[in-house]
Protein backbone atom coordinates (compact mmCIF):
# COMPACT_ATOMS: atom_id res chain seq x y z
CA UNK A 1 0.00 0.00 0.00
CA UNK A 2 1.23 3.40 -0.30
CA UNK A 3 2.48 5.67 1.78
CA UNK A 4 0.63 9.00 0.11
CA UNK A 5 -2.22 9.00 -2.15
CA UNK A 6 -4.11 11.63 -4.16
CA UNK A 7 -7.67 11.52 -4.97
CA UNK A 8 -9.58 13.88 -7.60
CA UNK A 9 -12.68 14.89 -6.03
CA UNK A 10 -14.42 14.98 -2.88
CA UNK A 11 -17.16 12.50 -3.66
CA UNK A 12 -14.00 10.17 -4.06
CA UNK A 13 -13.14 10.20 -0.14
CA UNK A 14 -14.49 7.71 2.14
CA UNK A 15 -17.57 8.39 4.39
CA UNK A 16 -15.76 8.87 7.37
CA UNK A 17 -13.40 11.39 6.32
CA UNK A 18 -16.53 13.59 4.90
CA UNK A 19 -17.97 13.90 8.21
CA UNK A 20 -14.49 15.07 9.32
CA UNK A 21 -14.40 17.34 6.75
CA UNK A 22 -17.72 19.07 7.63
CA UNK A 23 -17.00 19.00 11.32
CA UNK A 24 -13.65 21.00 10.42
CA UNK A 25 -16.06 23.13 7.98
CA UNK A 26 -18.27 23.61 11.18
CA UNK A 27 -14.97 25.36 13.20
CA UNK A 28 -13.25 27.61 10.57
CA UNK A 29 -15.58 30.36 12.04
CA UNK A 30 -13.78 29.61 15.03
CA UNK A 31 -10.67 30.68 13.62
CA UNK A 32 -8.23 33.80 14.87
CA UNK A 33 -6.79 34.76 11.59
CA UNK A 34 -7.02 39.00 11.48
CA UNK A 35 -3.42 39.07 10.38
CA UNK A 36 -3.25 36.52 7.29
CA UNK A 37 -7.33 36.18 6.43
CA UNK A 38 -6.75 32.12 6.79
CA UNK A 39 -8.62 30.37 8.38
CA UNK A 40 -7.42 26.78 9.10
CA UNK A 41 -9.50 23.86 10.96
CA UNK A 42 -8.78 20.09 11.93
CA UNK A 43 -10.83 17.38 12.89
CA UNK A 44 -9.65 14.54 14.76
CA UNK A 45 -11.16 11.25 15.08
CA UNK A 46 -10.88 9.30 18.04
CA UNK A 47 -10.85 5.38 18.07
CA UNK A 48 -13.95 6.00 20.49
CA UNK A 49 -15.89 7.85 18.10
CA UNK A 50 -15.36 11.05 19.39
CA UNK A 51 -14.21 14.14 16.68
CA UNK A 52 -12.56 16.92 18.29
CA UNK A 53 -11.97 19.93 16.27
CA UNK A 54 -9.16 22.99 16.57
CA UNK A 55 -8.75 26.09 14.76
CA UNK A 56 -5.61 28.09 13.59
CA UNK A 57 -4.85 31.15 16.52
CA UNK A 58 -2.46 33.95 15.27
CA UNK A 59 -1.32 36.90 17.56
CA UNK A 60 0.01 39.83 16.47
CA UNK A 61 3.31 38.88 18.04
CA UNK A 62 4.26 36.09 15.59
CA UNK A 63 4.77 33.26 15.86
CA UNK A 64 3.03 32.92 19.42
CA UNK A 65 -0.19 31.99 17.17
CA UNK A 66 -1.05 28.42 17.09
CA UNK A 67 -2.10 26.08 14.25
CA UNK A 68 -5.56 24.15 14.01
CA UNK A 69 -3.41 20.64 13.93
CA UNK A 70 -1.81 21.59 17.12
CA UNK A 71 -4.58 22.85 19.13
CA UNK A 72 -6.88 19.83 18.13
CA UNK A 73 -3.89 17.74 18.97
CA UNK A 74 -3.06 19.17 22.22
CA UNK A 75 -7.17 19.21 23.09
CA UNK A 76 -6.76 15.50 22.69
CA UNK A 77 -3.82 15.18 24.99
CA UNK A 78 -5.35 16.92 27.96
CA UNK A 79 -9.13 15.36 27.41
CA UNK A 80 -8.26 12.13 25.86
CA UNK A 81 -5.16 11.32 26.85
CA UNK A 82 -5.35 7.27 26.39
CA UNK A 83 -7.45 7.18 23.44
CA UNK A 84 -5.73 6.54 20.02
CA UNK A 85 -6.67 8.80 17.28
CA UNK A 86 -7.55 7.21 14.14
CA UNK A 87 -8.15 9.69 11.17
CA UNK A 88 -6.98 13.57 10.80
CA UNK A 89 -8.25 16.23 8.59
CA UNK A 90 -6.93 19.68 8.31
CA UNK A 91 -8.83 22.09 5.79
CA UNK A 92 -8.54 26.19 4.84
CA UNK A 93 -10.33 29.05 3.05
CA UNK A 94 -9.03 32.51 2.84
CA UNK A 95 -11.12 35.05 3.74
CA UNK A 96 -12.50 35.84 0.63
CA UNK A 97 -12.40 32.35 -0.76
CA UNK A 98 -15.94 30.82 -2.09
CA UNK A 99 -14.60 27.00 -2.01
CA UNK A 100 -11.64 25.53 0.45
CA UNK A 101 -8.29 26.20 0.04
CA UNK A 102 -5.17 24.31 -0.51
CA UNK A 103 -3.36 23.76 2.99
CA UNK A 104 -0.87 21.56 3.73
CA UNK A 105 0.59 21.19 7.39
CA UNK A 106 3.68 23.02 8.29
CA UNK A 107 6.56 20.88 10.17
CA UNK A 108 6.36 21.64 13.22
CA UNK A 109 2.65 20.22 13.29
CA UNK A 110 4.24 17.30 10.93
CA UNK A 111 6.46 16.65 13.99
CA UNK A 112 3.98 16.89 16.36
CA UNK A 113 1.60 14.88 14.71
CA UNK A 114 5.13 12.11 14.42
CA UNK A 115 5.66 12.36 18.26
CA UNK A 116 1.90 11.93 18.91
CA UNK A 117 1.68 8.40 16.59
CA UNK A 118 4.81 7.49 18.50
CA UNK A 119 3.18 7.90 21.99
CA UNK A 120 -0.04 5.90 20.67
CA UNK A 121 2.37 3.40 18.95
CA UNK A 122 0.31 3.33 16.10
CA UNK A 123 -0.22 5.36 12.97
CA UNK A 124 -3.32 7.46 12.03
CA UNK A 125 -3.89 8.85 8.60
CA UNK A 126 -3.51 12.59 7.63
CA UNK A 127 -5.75 14.03 4.77
CA UNK A 128 -5.88 17.00 3.69
CA UNK A 129 -6.43 19.48 0.72
CA UNK A 130 -3.40 19.77 -1.80
CA UNK A 131 -2.72 22.32 -4.90
CA UNK A 132 -5.13 21.40 -8.17
CA UNK A 133 -7.53 20.76 -5.36
CA UNK A 134 -6.87 17.05 -5.28
CA UNK A 135 -7.14 15.21 -1.40
CA UNK A 136 -3.88 14.41 -0.11
CA UNK A 137 -4.41 10.81 2.20
CA UNK A 138 -1.49 10.32 4.10
CA UNK A 139 -1.16 7.02 6.17
CA UNK A 140 0.87 8.36 8.29
CA UNK A 141 2.56 11.23 9.96
CA UNK A 142 5.83 9.80 9.09
CA UNK A 143 5.25 9.33 5.33
CA UNK A 144 4.88 13.08 5.99
CA UNK A 145 8.38 13.70 7.81
CA UNK A 146 10.99 11.77 6.17
CA UNK A 147 14.10 11.81 8.31
CA UNK A 148 12.38 12.88 11.50
CA UNK A 149 13.64 14.02 14.84
CA UNK A 150 12.77 11.34 16.92
CA UNK A 151 13.49 10.36 20.95
CA UNK A 152 15.90 8.00 19.27
CA UNK A 153 17.80 10.59 17.75
CA UNK A 154 17.95 12.26 21.86
CA UNK A 155 18.67 8.42 23.49
CA UNK A 156 21.59 8.31 20.93
CA UNK A 157 23.16 11.29 21.88
CA UNK A 158 22.80 10.30 25.41
CA UNK A 159 24.58 7.25 24.57
CA UNK A 160 21.48 5.48 25.47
Amino acid sequence: MEKITTLSTLEDLDSQTKILIQKAEGALPFAYAPYSKFRVAAALLLNNGVIITGTNQENAAYPDGMCAERVALFTKASQYPDEEIKKLVIIAKGEQAQTLSPATCCGSCRQVMLEFEQRQGKTFEVIMLGQENHWINARSAEALLPYSFTKTNLDESRGL
